[in-house]
């Protein structure tokens, strides 16, 4: 089991920038995949971004592409979600996962992280 901190959350106005962190304990493997997702009230829990420990690999929601960037830090387990030119409708609360490989079911969860973006 992989234990999963997020943090960085906050109030920004609509165009401002902030950076999610995601730490992970835990062994982590080079085809396990990061994920990032976000909860907005009333909505379903949806998909922003992955990246997968070794390798290339991300995928983002369409969403967000062009605005938020996944990367990562292997020497501190960290996966980090960039967001910029942030809008009204990227407020949520933003969860970090992981999935043993591309295509699983995520099966670790943080505990969540709140972003609001006024207009």
């Amino acid at each position: 089991q992989v234990q999963l901190v997020e943090s960085g959350g906050g109030l920004v106005q609509a165009g401002g920038s902030l950076r999610l962190s995601c730490a992970a304990s835990g062994r982590t493997f080079s085809s396990a995949v990061m994920g990032w997702f976000r909860q907005a009230p009333g909505k379903e829990r949806e998909f922003v971004a992955a990246l997968r420990w070794g390798g290339a690999y991300t995928s983002y929601a369409d969403s967000v592409k062009g605005r938020f960037i996944i990367s990562r830090d292997n020497a501190k387990n960290t996966v980090y979600l960039q967001m910029n030119s942030l809008k009204p409708e990227d407020t949520a609360v933003y969860y970090c996962a992981t999935a043993p490989r591309v295509g699983v079911q995520y099966d670790d969860w943080g505990q969540g992280t709140q972003v609001t973006v006024s207009s």
